[in-house]
């Protein structure tokens, strides 16, 4: 069943009772809709740098929940424990229960990490993946080990792609998640083949595309599932172009 598929099954309020994929894959597909006239709004201000970007998706996404999705609002910076925070959040705007766990204002059924492609620098150029041996900044690599959205089934990245095309960086990714798979030392993550993404599916007249990976969690030499951790997390990989006219030509 796709995004859109849950999305129209699970139309109007939150109820107790929900089974927290729906409430999640649901708060995915706002996201996904919003993402073209987020990028194409005539007030937002151009920016590159990945910190201003992800505050303004933020302020949008939460100014078209109001209307549009109104059992959720979304949050800047997201603490997650230690001295991380994930860049975006979304949070229910009264207490529910979701799969049998009370949800507060507090707790956030979706995080959101969002990514430049390219990364900003040569040293961070796999930064989307994973930060390398002596560093935890990678993207995916933070939800391997639990350190962004530990306790959720279900979490979204968000491409920022301002140079190539989506498609390109598909391949470059799965590119890098096969590196890694092949050789256990390159950070402190265990990779397999089975976590590369899949089911590209795109939308040049609008410049997104979105896709799929499942990751089991867990450090390289030892465990990190203690209460709390979900086993394996489904990523959602939602990708704007931030290039529009080299895309869509």
């Amino acid at each position: 069943m796709g995004i859109n598929d849950v999305e129209k099954q699970s139309m109007g309020r939150i109820s107790s009772g929900i089974e927290d994929g729906t409430s999640a894959v649901k708060t995915v597909a706002f996201i996904q809709r919003q993402l073209p006239a987020w990028r194409d709004d005539p007030d937002r201000i151009q920016e590159q740098a990945e910190n201003r970007l992800n505050l303004q998706l933020c302020k949008f996404l939460d100014s078209r929940a109001r209307n549009e999705l109104p059992m959720v609002r979304f949050n800047h910076e997201e603490y997650q424990g230690g001295h991380r925070s994930v860049d975006l959040s979304a949070s229910p705007v009264k207490p529910m229960i979701i799969d049998a766990r009370l949800y507060t204002i507090y707790d956030p059924i979706l995080v959101i990490e969002g990514k430049r492609l390219p990364a900003p620098a040569s040293d961070r150029e796999k930064e989307y993946v994973t930060g390398g041996k002596e560093n935890t900044s990678g993207g995916i690599q933070r939800f391997k080990l639990g350190l962004h959205g530990a306790g959720l089934n279900i979490a979204a990245m968000v491409g920022y792609v301002q140079e190539q095309t989506p498609r390109h960086w598909h391949n470059q990714v799965n590119t890098w998640i096969s590196e890694l798979a092949g050789e256990a030392n390159q950070d402190s993550c265990v990779w397999d083949e089975s976590e590369k993404l899949v089911l590209l599916e795109e939308d040049m007249r609008k410049g997104i595309a979105s896709s799929r990976s499942v990751h089991r969690r867990g450090r390289r030499g030892g465990k990190i599932l203690l209460y709390g951790f979900s086993r394996k997390i489904t990523i959602h990989h939602l990708w704007i172009a931030m290039n529009t006219a080299k895309t869509r030509n």
